[in-house]
């Protein structure tokens, strides 16, 4: 048997061994600088994960309601703004006269009494005299007076012409080329209606088929009388022959 003394150093010894066990497991072991730096940088990119995942789930949730407004909105009818007025204005009609003369375009309609008929009429400033489209010219004398018989085409050249009778007040001379020489024609008097505007005046007659308007106005008609545009044309409209008197 051991002795009493042996005894309690033992066990002192025992207790004393206990106590630093006891003491080791509640202290952390020692970490190097390298091993935290590894746990730290788990960390972080698992909250980068995290992170990542819940803004691709944002994003599904954010296009799926964006998917849902557009179709609420083809179902919804949304009424179109209504167009605002739109202002033309109208430009001014052309004047008819110019001061104390008479205002003329380039081309006008004028209407001859004396054949019931309006013509498409080119009013030209560096001709002297007026003519108009006359076919099968013939002179005869009718109580001693010069008259001529002509064919005109009233209703244009696809339509058959009419053919009239007219004193002769005189004939006139129309300078051509070196080749065909002088052009004599003779001249009636017309009354002419342009508008508003009745004049009368002389047309020589000759064949203007190879022209493209039927009447032509010299300056001798808008001599002190008629100023012309050439910018406008047609300012005066059609004339109209005036509704034939019937019989009672």
């Amino acid at each position: 048997m051991l002795k009493p003394r042996y005894t309690a150093v033992l066990a002192a010894i025992l207790l004393s061994g206990c106590a630093a066990t006891q003491n080791s497991a509640h202290t952390p072991a020692p970490v190097d600088a390298e091993t935290l730096e590894t746990s730290l940088a788990a960390n972080n990119q698992v909250i980068l994960d995290q992170v990542t995942k819940a803004n691709q789930t944002n994003s599904a949730t954010l296009a799926d309601i964006q998917s849902q407004l557009s179709n609420i909105q083809k179902h919804i009818s949304v009424p179109a703004k209504e167009a605002e007025p739109r202002i033309i204005e109208i430009p001014a009609k052309c004047p008819e006269t110019l001061g104390d003369k008479f205002l003329l375009g380039e081309v006008e309609y004028v209407f001859v009494e004396e054949f019931k008929t309006s013509f498409n009429t080119r009013i030209d400033t560096g001709a002297e005299s007026s003519s108009i489209d006359a076919r099968n010219i013939i002179l005869f004398e009718r109580d001693g007076n010069q008259w001529v018989r002509f064919d005109i085409f009233t209703k244009g050249e696809k339509a058959p012409a009419q053919t009239f009778e007219s004193r002769v007040e005189r004939f006139v001379r129309i300078k051509q080329d070196a080749e065909n020489g002088d052009d004599r024609r003779p001249v009636i008097r017309a009354h002419l209606k342009i508008g508003k505007y009745a004049a009368e005046t002389d047309l020589n007659l000759t064949d203007r088929s190879h022209l493209e308007y039927p009447l032509l106005l010299g300056r001798k008609f808008m001599k002190d009388i008629a100023v012309v545009d050439v910018s406008q044309s047609y300012i005066h409209g059609k004339s109209q022959p005036a509704p034939a008197n019937k019989e009672q």
